[in-house]
């Protein structure tokens, strides 16, 4: 009987993928939740979200539910969402506002916002019970661009190397990313994005742009060099050009809001993309940013939560955004759209020992080398 295992000689031009099972086996996603998500920093939520005290927002980040709050000091705080009594989750909804104190809706135990436990039923009866050992389980969490990440380790990974190391690492100046002022812009625009694939496509996907071409007509209109196949990411410090008629990063080339103050005379009319490992997408052009957080959620599921972020005069200006937003918009309906129309084939005996990269996607290759170290550690 002829085997129906289908097998490919890799020439030299063409470099190795994952085997589909990686995309596809929830044995897989499990290790990636364990040394992935729940080792690593993560991008959890913008911490403008939280502008007063006893603003919370809950996350899921790996397999454990994470509950961020504003504390009364005006500090961040994140915990796991979990009550100390018999384990019900703490706060079921994804945003809230509570006056003073986090109460189990269960069994009424209750926490200040700094997750010490203050209050619960006979709680006077029991004074050996020691009120900080019993409070929330803290999660490790630094700002950064303006957002919370949090980190589920024990001993977390310096932020420094792993996060900002990588971003300026990509970027090849330690000043350049600073120069948008990430941290001090406001919330144009949200979209969240419910994708039915595998996170890695979503990440292999915006790390290359051979795909350009084919699929992203009105970006490759703006950043003309990308219809050769070469992605912002192919090497270290590029910038993507506008094209000589096209004045801003708006999906017909119409102008932008002016440059951001501090962005550099060489940074002006460049997209500039970073991936930050695992989840986190950072791009920057002259007059805004867009950051997508991804949350996996199943083998084959990822929530994609994408901000566009602008000068706060411009928004409270109450500019019209649309052509501006519209432009990513397009981008990442197209890119989700092709993601979702890889995920089934993962699962095929054609791909049962994977594809291949071509030579503009080796940084791909990268990427599923690091992943393989990680899983292996």
């Amino acid at each position: 009987m002829r085997s129906t295992d289908v097998t490919t000689e890799v020439s030299a031009s063409l470099i190795a993928t994952l085997p589909g099972h990686y995309y596809t086996d929830p044995d897989v996603f499990l290790q990636e939740q364990e040394r992935l998500f729940e080792a690593l920093w993560c991008c959890a939520v913008r911490a403008a979200d939280l502008d007063r005290p006893g603003a919370y927002r809950t996350v899921q980040v790996g397999r454990e539910s994470v509950l961020i709050t504003r504390a009364r000091d005006g500090g961040l705080r994140a915990f796991l969402n979990v009550c100390r009594h018999r384990g019900a989750r703490l706060c079921a909804d994804e945003a809230g506002q509570v006056r003073r104190s986090l109460q189990c809706p269960y069994h009424a135990w209750t926490y200040d916002l700094d997750g010490r436990l203050i209050a619960a039923p006979n709680l006077t009866r029991m004074p050996d019970v020691d009120r900080t050992a019993y409070g929330l389980v803290e999660v490790a969490l630094r700002e950064w661009l303006g957002y919370a990440w949090v980190c589920l380790a024990d001993s977390p990974p310096s932020f420094e190397d792993t996060v900002i190391g990588e971003a300026r690492e990509r970027l090849g100046d330690p000043a350049s990313i600073e120069r948008y002022r990430t941290q001090d812009l406001a919330l144009g625009h949200r979209v969240r994005y419910e994708v039915r694939a595998n996170w890695k496509l979503i990440v292999e996907n915006f790390m290359e742009c051979y795909h350009c071409a084919t699929i992203h007509p009105e970006l490759t209109d703006v950043l003309p060099e990308f219809a050769d196949g070469f992605a912002a990411q192919y090497y270290v410090g590029h910038g993507a050009a506008f094209g000589d008629d096209v004045s801003g990063f708006t999906v017909d080339g119409s102008p932008g809001f002016g440059r951001l103050p501090d962005v550099s005379e060489d940074q002006d009319r460049r997209y500039y993309a970073i991936t930050v490992k695992p989840a986190v997408f950072v791009n920057l052009v002259p007059d805004h940013v867009i950051l997508h957080r991804m949350f996996p959620l199943a083998v084959d599921r990822t929530v994609v939560e994408c901000d566009w972020l602008y000068a706060p005069d411009v928004v409270a200006a109450g500019a019209d955004l649309s052509k501006s937003v519209e432009l990513f918009h397009r981008v990442n309906e197209q890119d989700f759209a092709a993601c979702e129309r890889t995920q089934p084939a993962m699962g095929s005996r054609a791909y049962r020992q994977g594809g291949v990269l071509v030579p503009t996607e080796h940084h791909i290759g990268a990427f599923h080398d690091w992943l393989i170290q990680r899983l292996a550690s």
